[in-house]
């Protein structure tokens, strides 16, 4: 578990400042590609520790980072529906989105480098 817990948030690290480059440099509506290969990286990592039960606890930051994605990804199927519903779940996320990004990468930091430190660590 821990070394995926590192993986992953390196990974994290490294797509944010990889997108977030490139969307700069590249410009126009590139940044897009960013918040689909970031979100695609998170969502999966949020099903691995969902499926694993790691740090999922009732009221825990992960669960409720969780709940936070099934309100987003459910506003938009039904913005696939009702079309105003659509536009205003795009507008909020394309603001939204970078910042929970950096703050999912934040729970993985803290989980892994805070949580997940033995004992003796905290004596230091």
């Amino acid at each position: 578990m821990k070394r995926f817990k590192k993986t992953d948030f390196e990974i994290s690290v490294i797509l944010i400042i990889v997108c977030t480059a490139f969307a700069f440099l590249k410009g126009g509506a590139s940044f897009f590609i960013g918040y689909v290969v970031v979100g695609a990286w998170q969502l999966i990592s949020m099903l691995v520790h969902y499926y694993n039960d790691w740090f999922c606890e009732k009221g825990g930051k992960r669960r409720n980072y969780q709940t936070t994605v099934i309100v987003a990804l459910s506003s938009a199927i039904a913005g696939l529906i009702v079309s105003p519903i659509m536009l205003i779940v795009a507008v909020v996320l394309l603001f939204a989105a970078p910042v929970m990004a950096v703050y999912y990468t934040w729970i993985c930091y803290e989980e892994t480098y805070i949580k997940m430190r033995r004992p003796l660590d905290l004596l230091k």
